[in-house]
């Protein structure tokens, strides 16, 4: 894809050049000043979303802060991207975590302090869905679990580039889509963990593969048998994390579906946007404002009485099936009831 060429697919993983004539200090402060007197500081948009940010990190992080007190997602599950975004003819990411029920959005670079800054993930202990970008291995209070999609399609890409010596791509990858059934089966039958001969036969398996393949191809010295070699390390350092999704048969995460459709508005809007935001602060004001939309839909499609156009609730109108489990929400002051109870 030419470097130029607005990401569509919520799914890209191709992140371009960072030099890309990035607006100088002094103008950026200018911008952020001039915005800053005509849309005076309000109580940010999060009450809604159920997410607050923590104050700081104003140098990875372009989504306005407050003092307020930060609410927090203590659910089991957490899923999470960071594609990036054209703006101000530079490049920022949109972090995204999302729950089912709860969506956060905000903008910044591509370090952990951008990922930190949105005031979500830090101290989570729950399980966060995402794929293999080193940013996210500071957050050791959480369990992490790798797509098992992408995984997918790194073998399909292997396989299909050398289809006689790299037959184990295929192996692995079917042994995969094995698990996952099994995970699903075992979901489906309200159990929480594979059968123990069932998941020791799955990690025997996987185990044998990966290493028979990084043996097979270490004398190899061509681009497919190192892509090879990358991969089969990676099978074998990050099992723990591939392999959640069948140690946790319970929690649908083998992909990262409901991520995919929270980001889906940002991309449409850039595309339609011409490939680009003209400022920083417009993608940081877009990200933060898509976050009520996006919650009030996903609250709506529970099948709770919350209009999607409507930022209120009355007391118990979520059925006790679809209530977020543990999901801290902070009424607004002006609000006699929001999505908190």
């Amino acid at each position: 894809m030419h470097r130029d060429q607005p990401a569509v697919l919520t799914g890209q993983h191709a992140h371009p050049r960072r030099d890309l004539g990035r607006p100088a200090g002094q103008q950026r402060e200018r911008q952020l000043a001039e915005h800053t007197s005509h849309h005076p500081p309000s109580r940010p948009a999060n009450h809604l979303t159920g997410i607050s940010h923590e104050p700081g990190a104003e140098d990875v992080c372009d989504t306005p802060k407050t003092a307020d007190q930060p609410a927090t997602i203590t659910r089991r599950l957490a899923l999470c991207q960071e594609p990036w975004a054209r703006a101000a003819a530079g490049i920022r990411y949109v972090h995204l975590a999302c729950t089912a029920y709860l969506t956060h959005l905000h903008t910044g670079d591509r370090s952990a302090g951008a990922i930190d800054a949105g005031g979500v993930l830090p101290g989570y202990t729950g399980i966060i869905v995402r794929d293999g970008y080193a940013g996210y291995e500071h957050l050791t209070d959480a369990l992490h679990a790798w797509r098992g999609a992408h995984l997918l399609r790194d073998l399909k890409g292997l396989y299909d580039f050398e289809p006689g010596r790299q037959d184990w791509a295929s192996q692995m990858a079917r042994l995969l889509l094995v698990a996952r059934d099994a995970a699903a089966a075992a979901r489906h039958a309200d159990r929480s963990a594979l059968e123990t001969a069932t998941l020791d036969d799955l990690v025997t398996r996987y185990r044998d593969l990966a290493a028979s393949r990084l043996a097979a191809n270490s004398y190899r010295r061509n681009a497919t048998a190192k892509a090879a070699r990358r991969i089969a390390r990676r099978f074998l350092s990050f099992e723990d994390l591939i392999l959640r999704f069948a140690t946790h048969p319970d929690l649908d995460i083998f992909t990262n579906n409901e991520a995919e459709r929270t980001i889906r508005p940002a991309k449409v809007q850039q595309r339609s946007s011409g490939g680009c935001w003209r400022t920083f602060r417009g993608l940081a004001d877009f990200a933060m404002i898509q976050s009520y939309p996006s919650a009030a839909a996903k609250w709506a499609s529970a099948n709770s009485t919350l209009s999607v156009t409507s930022s209120t609730a009355t007391h118990g109108s979520h059925p006790a099936g679809n209530r977020p489990d543990n999901a801290i929400l902070h009424p607004h002051p002006s609000m006699p009831m929001t999505l908190a109870e």
